[in-house]
């Protein structure tokens, strides 16, 4: 029986896949790597603790590593967060969640101040039991950290936990708690890499998985 459902936010929620490729490709050229937009773009989904060791060496991460971070943190936030916006019919997706009696936690990579801001722009404080951050665990996604302080907080087993996410990490983290994930096309990831990285079904966004309730996982599973 399901009795949560573990949300990724950045790409599933709201719109920013794009806008954190664009950050990331910024900070790196200013620390001397101009890495292709696509190549970036691929890389979203992870936190920046294993994302940045794809372009970097060890070395040059122990030498400006942490100051690269924050000069992609402080221009995400000045220039790309406030052109963030929510996809459509998210707040319904979550009310009709909650009237099956069950629980909704969001589990990303992001740190907890954009959280907070995605919350509010997407009107689902009120909806929400539990919510775990980039600064809830020690490694981002793919590891399977995050799902698993999503899941101590909600206080269920991974057979009875539904993730949701966009990219094949969200599917990866998940499956190495044995928890099942559906994955989301808007965030820009092909529907050939989401199954392979076991995914049980896809959807469009939101909506479709709104407009598809009866016929989900999350139902199917559930009462």
């Amino acid at each position: 029986m399901i009795k949560a459902v573990i949300f990724d936010i950045d790409g599933t929620l709201v719109d920013s896949v794009d806008l954190h490729a664009q950050a990331w490709k910024e900070a790196f050229k200013h620390f001397g790597k101009d890495i292709p937009y696509q190549q970036m773009r691929h890389q979203i989904g992870k936190g920046g603790d294993q994302l940045m060791p794809v372009f970097f060496t060890h070395e040059e991460l122990d030498e400006f590593g942490k100051r690269m971070e924050k000069v992609r943190s402080d221009l995400f936030k000045r220039e790309f967060l406030p052109r963030v916006r929510p996809f459509p019919r998210v707040r319904e997706l979550f009310q009709r969640i909650k009237q099956d009696g069950k629980k909704i936690a969001l589990a990303s990579s992001a740190k907890d101040e954009e959280i907070d801001i995605y919350k509010k722009l997407l009107h689902i404080e009120d909806l929400l039991e539990a919510e775990v951050s980039a600064d809830d665990a020690e490694k981002s996604k793919p590891h399977p950290d995050i799902f698993q302080a999503a899941l101590e907080r909600l206080d269920v087993r991974p057979a009875e936990v539904i993730a949701v996410g966009d990219t094949p990490y969200d599917a990866d983290a998940a499956g190495r708690l044995r928890i099942k994930t559906i994955g989301m096309l808007c965030g820009g990831f092909p529907e050939a890499e989401l199954i392979a990285a076991g995914c049980i079904a896809i959807y469009d966004d939101p909506a479709d998985l709104l407009a598809r309730y009866e016929e989900s996982p999350i139902a199917d599973a559930g009462d």
